[in-house]
């Protein structure tokens, strides 16, 4: 059994130099390591391959026919390398990621679609879920989250900046009244995201913690969101999901004074996982492209 590659490349390089010296000068080996090398070759396959004498060398008539079977094995190992290196920077393959539902839809879905577009070779499998994904156990590639979500079996990277905002609709705020302070959201109707009737608020630098009820509860965060539009309460969003409600007039923000601890935007990724490429541009590409769609101001405090 044939199982020393650096044999035949030593065998397949004495034939090509036309001499052992030759070829331990090309290889940058001492001359007794390449004569070993074929020793050894000959040995394990029990054959000569080379008739030598001190003026010349010549295949014998089994290495001739086993040199060009060792020319092409060394060529498919060659190309299969080449293969294995261009596969180590060719954005290809599946890229599997999840990303929060309505945060994805609006933000992420277009930023992929224009990524695939560049690398045709690529599949992308985007899942949309609230829920916060255990990567281990999941498969993806990558989650992007909210908040400081970092665990003892991920790593984070920051994509761009991110802060949670109350707010209502102007026809909510005109029927029951703005809030002025953190305190009087005890009599509101709260639209809560989840499954619990009841939630900490908290805001600001005086680390403020209000407990509320909900009048609404949905485990959806678009659907929060629509409540929201629809006058039914006020509720608490990323500003990337509300942020241009904001802007146009259509949802108008509750105690601006009193901002809501910030919540930057981050790519997980599990610590046990070597980042392929396709991964790697991905993760660049998406930081890139939520950076230049960043258009909110920072809040006012805390």
């Amino acid at each position: 059994m044939i199982d020393d590659l650096p044999a035949l490349a030593a065998f397949a390089r004495i034939v090509s130099a036309g001499s052992m010296s030759a070829a331990a000068r090309e290889l940058d080996l001492p001359l007794s390591v390449v004569s070993k090398r074929l020793a050894q070759l000959e040995k394990s396959i029990g054959v000569r391959l080379l008739q030598r004498t001190t003026r010349r060398q010549a295949l014998t008539e089994e290495g001739a026919l086993f040199h060009a079977r060792v020319l092409r094995i060394l060529e498919e190992i060659e190309h299969a390398e080449s293969m294995l290196s261009q596969s180590r920077s060719e954005v290809s393959g599946l890229l599997r990621v999840t990303a929060p539902g309505e945060f994805g839809r609006q933000h992420i879905v277009p930023i992929v679609a224009d990524f695939q577009r560049q690398h045709p070779q690529l599949t992308v499998q985007l899942d949309l879920s609230d829920a916060v994904l255990n990567l281990l156990e999941s498969g993806h590639d990558m989650a992007i989250r909210f908040g400081n979500v970092e665990t003892a079996t991920t790593i984070a990277r920051r994509l761009a900046p991110n802060y949670r905002v109350a707010c209502a609709a102007p026809a909510y705020l005109a029927q029951y009244g703005t809030p002025s302070d953190p305190a009087d959201l005890v009599h509101h109707r709260c639209i809560l995201i989840g499954d619990q009737r009841r939630a900490d608020w908290r805001f600001g630098e005086e680390k403020v913690t209000v407990r509320v009820t909900g009048a609404l509860i949905t485990n959806d965060g678009q659907a929060a969101h629509a409540l929201a539009l629809q006058g039914a309460g006020i509720v608490v969003k990323s500003i990337w999901d509300v942020g241009d409600d904001i802007l146009s007039g259509r949802l108008q923000r509750v105690l601006p004074a009193h901002s809501m601890p910030t919540a930057p935007l981050q790519a997980i990724f599990a610590h046990n996982r070597n980042m392929a490429p396709r991964v790697r541009a991905f993760v660049d590409y998406l930081q890139v492209r939520l950076q230049q769609a960043w258009r909110w101001d920072q809040p006012a405090s805390g």
